[in-house]
């Protein structure tokens, strides 16, 4: 058998004849082949004109060919822009919605799982119905072609005209009969035949074939057979229209003469029947679809609607909305869940209550209480100033009481005021107060009053800056106070080494740390650092008189700043805290100017396994430093104010905005 193929039928030879248009009647033709007109005076003085039309009318295409090209090239613009908004829209939507991912993901499945099994259906159903044509055609065809042999074999015609009828009417029994034609025939004799002489029948072919239409594998596998009998698909013109269909083909022989005898069967009627199933198929296949999207639409509604619902009351409740409720329907698991979690945001929602009437009760109580004692403590001052100034007057014991007294009611003072500033803290009520100051006179503002302190421990107060003057919008007493306490801090468990102060600026801010060299932190005691009346050694004894609350009301102070206050330590190495703060008002920090781990010690294991505390959580790893220039400061006597000689060493602040040098 010949292999399945389809042979698109060839294009028939042109006709004979010239394709040029008629040559107009007033026009002759000349030697050369071009039309010469009669009235050449006429022409001539049209050719101006046709000239100008000629011209005008390129001209306006032209311009139409422009505004078309400018029309294209806008609506690829605005076309753009849409269709990236649209996967934008769609993805996001993808992402954020777990009903729209569940019922796309549910059509999507079910397109492609209806497309293979409608194309594994589609090709059975036309196998099946080519096959069973392909058999009908095959029978028939042995049929028939034998009973042309036979005929052949028994015709007693020996003129052209009986050979020509006995041909004609065999062939066209073939056809079959009745007005529709059951089959059609292509009747060639075989080429390169020279022997037979009385050879009146070269080819005839039924509703005016041509052995084009037979495929040249299928001509060429019956002219090299015997008595063998192929098949091979095939399309032929009929009318206006190309139907598929089979042909078979076979030998016949008439008169010593050996002809190919071609039936072609008509498959038109089974590809419409195949065509009408496959619609069938697509237009239930959509229906289909539509169906299970619209149940999987329904069903994960139900399913999904209580999760939402349940997601923007906790994203209410997370706003401080503690009065949402789901609502509830039913007895089944939704229905469970959503009791569930109206009792546990109630059992939330009283604990909160409950914990924020304990704080507000808590901070009216110290505030209260900070305000009553103000009055008695004033008091009492007067008092012990008194006593602590005729002390000389009184015995040692008495004298000593004195002092006693003095020293304890001024630190009584300071933790009033400690409070005071707590308080105005938990009520909202402390207000920035920025200006533009240098910050350099803060510092040393500082470093003048903590020069006492610095002097009684013998610790020395360096300056380190390649600066001399940076500009910064900041409420310069809140300033004076963080660095006060940092620098205060640091002298008390600096164990009587130096103690650093670098200050370094860039575009956007600027940095001061204060580096001690003294006792260090644990991991666990620099997460607590910034808490209220936490000590690190609670049996330490605290002479320059700390509340407890320093750091505590420094951190505040920097928040208030929209700035960072961060805390490094190690066991055994010293702390360094570093101050970083927008040089405007309101402004963002990208970088800190100062590097956070000292670049003085080098510890093992990973930045992440150090003793290390980050008040922000913006701040990324340690910058590098750079070179800079130190200020070496001894602490002077009190009162006194030294000033400072330039030294070169590191630090890695360059000129940045604000910052003058």
């Amino acid at each position: 058998m010949v292999s399945d193929i389809k042979q698109a039928p060839e294009s028939p030879a042109g006709e004979s004849g010239t394709d040029n248009p008629a040559v107009p009647s007033d026009a002759k033709n000349t030697g050369a082949g071009h039309p010469v007109p009669e009235h050449t005076d006429a022409h001539a003085l049209n050719l101006p004109w046709l000239i100008e039309r000629t011209r005008i009318w390129t001209r306006r295409a032209l311009i139409l060919a422009l505004r078309v090209s400018r029309l294209v090239v806008t609506g690829l613009r605005h076309f753009r822009p849409g269709i990236r908004y649209l996967w934008r829209a769609l993805l996001r939507r993808w992402r954020r919605s777990l009903e729209f991912r569940t019922v796309s993901m549910t059509l999507l499945l079910s397109i492609a799982s209806f497309a293979v099994v409608g194309a594994y259906l589609s090709n059975q159903i036309a196998n099946n119905l080519f096959q069973e044509r392909l058999k009908q055609a095959e029978s028939e065809s042995r049929y028939y072609v034998k009973q042309v042999q036979d005929t052949f074999d028994g015709s007693q015609a020996n003129d052209q005209s009986s050979v020509i009828t006995l041909v004609y009417d065999t062939l066209k029994a073939v056809e079959g009969n009745g007005s529709v034609i059951q089959r059609r025939y292509v009747f060639e004799a075989m080429p390169e035949q020279t022997k037979p002489r009385n050879r009146w029948v070269e080819s005839r072919a039924s509703d005016q074939l041509t052995v084009r239409v037979i495929p040249p594998a299928l001509r060429k596998a019956v002219q090299e057979s015997g008595k063998d009998q192929y098949w091979a698909s095939t399309e032929f013109p009929v009318g206006d229209q190309d139907h598929p269909g089979i042909a078979v083909g076979n030998k016949v022989t008439f008169n010593g003469t050996v002809y190919e005898l071609y039936l072609l069967y008509d498959l038109d009627t089974a590809q419409q029947t195949l065509d009408e199933i496959q619609n069938v198929l697509w237009a239930g296949g959509a229906a289909l679809v539509l169906m299970i999207g619209g149940i999987a639409w329904y069903v994960t509604r139900n399913v999904v609607s209580p999760v939402s619902h349940a997601a923007v009351v906790s994203e209410k409740l997370a706003a401080g909305q503690l009065q949402e409720r789901m609502v509830v329907k039913g007895e089944d698991e939704v229905a469970r869940l959503g009791a569930s979690f109206n009792h546990m945001a109630a059992s939330l929602q009283e604990q909160i209550t409950q914990l924020a009437t304990l704080s507000q009760m808590q901070q009216r109580f110290v505030s209260d209480v900070s305000h009553e004692l103000r009055t008695p403590l004033t008091t009492v001052r007067m008092a012990a100033e008194v006593l602590y100034d005729a002390r000389d007057d009184f015995d040692p014991i008495n004298k000593r009481s004195a002092e006693l007294l003095y020293n304890q009611v001024e630190r009584f003072q300071s933790l009033l005021s400690d409070l005071l500033e707590i308080s105005r803290f938990d009520a909202g009520a402390a207000v920035l107060d920025a200006e533009p100051t240098d910050i350099f006179q803060v510092v040393s503002h500082v470093i003048d009053g903590a020069s006492p302190v610095a002097a009684e421990y013998g610790s020395e107060v360096r300056l380190t800056s390649r600066h001399k003057r940076i500009i910064v919008e900041m409420d310069a007493r809140r300033i004076d106070r963080i660095l006060r306490n940092l620098l205060l801090n640091a002298v008390e468990h600096g164990e009587g080494r130096p103690v650093h102060v670098s200050v370094a600026a860039n575009h956007d801010a600027v940095a001061v740390s204060v580096r001690d060299f003294g006792i260090g932190m644990t991991a666990a005691e620099a997460a607590r650092v910034f808490d209220r009346f936490w000590r690190a050694d609670p049996a330490r004894a605290r002479t320059t008189g700390g509340s407890g609350l320093g750091l505590s009301i420094a951190a505040e102070d920097t928040k208030l700043h929209n700035g960072w206050l961060q805390a490094w330590g190690h066991k055994g190495s010293g702390s360094n805290f570093r101050l970083t703060l927008p040089l405007k008002k309101g402004g963002t920090i990208g970088k800190s100017p100062l590097q956070l781990e000292p670049v003085d010690i080098r510890l093992p294991g990973a930045a992440s396994e150090r003793q290390m505390l980050v008040l922000d959580a913006g701040e990324g790893a340690p910058e590098q430093d750079s070179a800079t220039q130190d200020s070496v400061m001894p602490a002077p006597s009190e009162g006194t104010t030294s000033p400072a000689r330039n030294l070169a060493e590191e630090d890695d602040a360059g000129t940045g905005g604000g910052a003058t040098p």
